[in-house]
């Protein structure tokens, strides 16, 4: 039995709602627990405050449940609240193609909230003590054998074990914009950022992924009829969710990369191209369909593939699918024991397509965009060069594939800094790796160990640290989907008691041997 802890959280978005519920549900000597987090949009994070109703996740009840082993837990909140409101169950966000659920952003920070909320009181309930603190951390050291915390405010705390939580960045201004008249440089919540937009000015939204897509579903929302201009250097649209059909996974597998992982030696790319073919050929899944949808991205307009893709969401092939649930499950498991020469080749080559896959959009999403660009007001331009200001307002838009033109509103939508540390864990990151208590990776974020998610320098874990989300990409490459934060979570919560119960038991051993 481990010996009561004190746990500090550092940031309170989603990751944090994961982390502390997981702890919640551990029969664990009561301890203590401290939320750092100084925005105002506690639990929900950037992603889903309070907003449109017209932005939605973009998975299924099923793939956004932040209780492990439970992954009925949200959609079961879902309709508690159609109850309660007076809905008919199950009707909200329902997506008539994909004959699935996708809740809007906002009901989702409910949920965060009101599972974080439920979780602490269970903790509370057990004899723990919880403090949730409106400050950021801005620096911290390790002194005798404790995480020390410096917040913004001045004051230090110490603490047993300290997790990172710091969540995504906001989007980066590639090209000087902020402070521009009609540029807006961080486009949640959408609500609040569209008003200045008039119906009739001419938006141009840059990058092409999931934000994007929100911008444009809510412009329409809103009745805006003016010309809309999608802009990216690779013209790369989310993919179009299919239907959900009931599969287990049986070669690509958590426990399978795991088994590999304690050979101790970096594992060739064609073994896991084995593990993948046997998957697809047991499921009667075209593997080759799927390389064929990864390699040849590029060579097809991003209009044409998003009509093709919305044509295929009753597919019966499992072939998408598998690919992912494949990635988010198993991909933190198997990145780490790839060669940095397929590492680098992978992430090069195939990174954004692969992304944009995995993390597809609604077919209601995509139908909408479809409708917009056959209608000619939407432009999805790629080869993205220059914006600039205009000396008399507005902004030139210079690309490869037209002639430079004018847009009235700019709207920033790009992903966040490639480096995977917010602008504001800055601090705390340059803090941590000036003290040797964090490495950066060189693919972004810090470097982690796998098994525990523990901060690792040259190799070494810190077993008073941890990071959570995206922060952790460079190491486990795909962290960001909830599933991925539920299983990581589980391995925080399993390291830290485990450490616990270890240092408890040697002073136990040595309170006995001085006896």
């Amino acid at each position: 039995m481990s010996s009561a802890i004190s746990l500090a959280v550092i940031g309170g978005g989603a990751s944090a709602v994961c982390l502390i519920d997981a702890l919640a549900q551990r029969d664990t000597v009561p301890g203590s627990i401290t939320v750092f987090e100084p925005s105002p949009h506690l639990w929900r994070g950037r992603a889903y405050q309070s907003d449109t109703t017209t932005v939605r996740v973009n998975a299924t009840p099923d793939d956004m449940s932040v209780r492990a082993g439970d992954v009925r837990h949200f959609e079961r909140w879902l309709m508690t609240r159609d109850r309660i409101l007076g809905l008919p169950e199950g009707t909200t966000g329902l997506d008539p193609r994909a004959g699935a659920r996708f809740a809007p952003r906002t009901e989702y920070g409910e949920y965060l909230e009101q599972t974080a909320h439920a979780a602490l009181a269970r903790l509370r309930l057990r004899g723990w003590r919880v403090d949730l603190v409106s400050e950021s951390v801005t620096s911290a050291n390790l002194a005798a054998g404790r995480a020390m915390l410096r917040t913004n405010e001045g004051r230090v705390r110490a603490f047993d074990y300290a997790v990172l939580c710091v969540g995504g960045d906001s989007p980066k201004d590639i090209y000087g914009l902020t402070g521009t008249t009609g540029f807006i440089g961080d486009p949640y919540p959408i609500t609040q950022k569209l008003q200045a937009v008039g119906p009739d000015q001419h938006v141009a939204v840059i990058g092409s992924g999931l934000t994007a897509v929100d911008i444009i579903i809510s412009l329409a929302a809103r009745g805006h009829r003016g010309k809309i201009s999608l802009l990216s250097r690779r013209g790369m649209l989310p993919g179009v969710r299919q239907k959900p059909v009931h599969f287990d996974l049986r070669h690509v597998t958590p426990e399978r990369m795991q088994r590999l992982a304690r050979r101790q030696t970096a594992v060739r790319i064609e073994e896991i191209a084995d593990l993948i073919g046997k998957e697809f050929a047991e499921a009667g899944a075209d593997l080759g369909g799927v390389i064929a949808e990864i390699t040849g991205a590029h060579r097809e307009l991003p209009v044409e593939r998003l009509r093709r893709q919305l044509s295929e969401v009753d597919s019966a092939d499992l072939g998408l699918r598998i690919l992912q649930r494949a990635v988010p499950d198993t991909g933190p498991d198997i990145w780490p024991l790839l060669s940095e020469r397929d590492k680098v080749e992978l992430l090069r080559t195939h990174y954004r397509t692969i992304m944009s896959l995995c993390c597809p959009m609604p077919p209601s999403s995509a139908t909408e965009l479809l409708r917009l660009a056959d209608e000619g007001q939407l432009a999805i331009l790629s080869g993205l060069q220059d914006i600039s200001a205009g000396p008399e307002g507005g902004f030139t838009v210079e690309t490869s594939e037209q002639d430079a033109f004018r847009a009235d509103v700019v709207i920033n939508a790009v992903n966040a800094s490639e480096g995977k540390i917010p602008i504001s864990a800055a601090p705390l990151v340059n803090s941590l790796t000036r003290n040797r208590l964090a490495d950066r990776h060189p693919h972004g974020g810090l470097h982690i160990a796998r098994a525990t998610s523990r901060l690792a320098v040259e190799g070494r874990p810190e077993p008073r640290w941890y990071a959570l989300g995206n922060i952790a990409a460079g190491t486990l490459f795909f962290t960001f989907g909830i599933p991925s934060l539920v299983d990581r979570s589980q391995d925080i919560v399993r390291a830290v008691l485990a450490h616990s119960a270890r240092i408890s038991g040697l002073r136990t051993e040595r309170v006995l041997q001085s006896a």
